[in-house]
């Protein structure tokens, strides 16, 4: 059994060599490879995840000795954000978590870090720091696999999300009978690179 790498997240360290030694220490678990891309770039300062990923201290460190035994992180936690969209915070998360996979707790985490980056304001795959939007929807499909059939005509992840919500609810979001003549229709199916 090897020592514990001990890491220090004091000036933010290059994302490639955080994901590589998170890598070298997986325990070959679903997610641990998007697990490890989100450390990695929260830790250098991209995407919109704080610190933790938006878990917990306690959840987190279960997620680190879990995804990547013998490797630990201190994170600095800061204090806990704004509580005034805990109603949109609730509903999102809410409705992520109803299209579990039901095979590995990471999900659960998952939906908390997916929910979490969704308050932030870029595209999602951005906003939780994986390096490439398919790697979102490898998270969506294995993770929540009913939700990621249902957004067949590969709209943004966060607009998709959303509009579900808005379906839920009876409420329509786009102007138009039909997403396909709707004005907005680029701006919600259009590449994202």
């Amino acid at each position: 059994m090897q020592p514990a790498v001990m890491h220090t997240i004091a000036t933010a360290p290059q994302p490639e060599g955080l994901f590589a030694e998170l890598m070298s220490h997986a325990a070959g678990l679903p997610n641990d490879e998007l697990f490890a891309q989100m450390i990695a770039s929260q830790t250098a300062g991209i995407g919109a995840l704080p610190p933790g990923l938006g878990l917990d201290e306690e959840v987190f460190a279960a997620l680190l000795a879990r995804h990547f035994p013998n490797m630990q992180l201190v994170i600095r936690r800061t204090a806990p954000g704004s509580k005034e969209r805990e109603l949109e915070y609730e509903n999102v998360r809410a409705l992520i978590l109803e299209h579990r996979a039901e095979r590995d707790v990471s999900e659960i985490w998952m939906a908390e870090i997916v929910t979490t980056a969704c308050m932030a304001n870029d595209h999602l795959w951005q906003d939780l720091g994986l390096h490439a939007r398919r790697y979102l929807t490898q998270l969506m499909t294995e993770n929540f696999p009913t939700l990621a059939a249902k957004n067949d005509k590969d709209m943004k992840w966060k607009k998709f999300l959303y509009k579900q919500l808005c379906e839920k609810e009876d409420i329509r979001i786009c102007r138009s009978p039909s997403c396909e003549i709707c004005v907005d229709y680029p701006k919600c199916f259009g590449p994202e690179e």
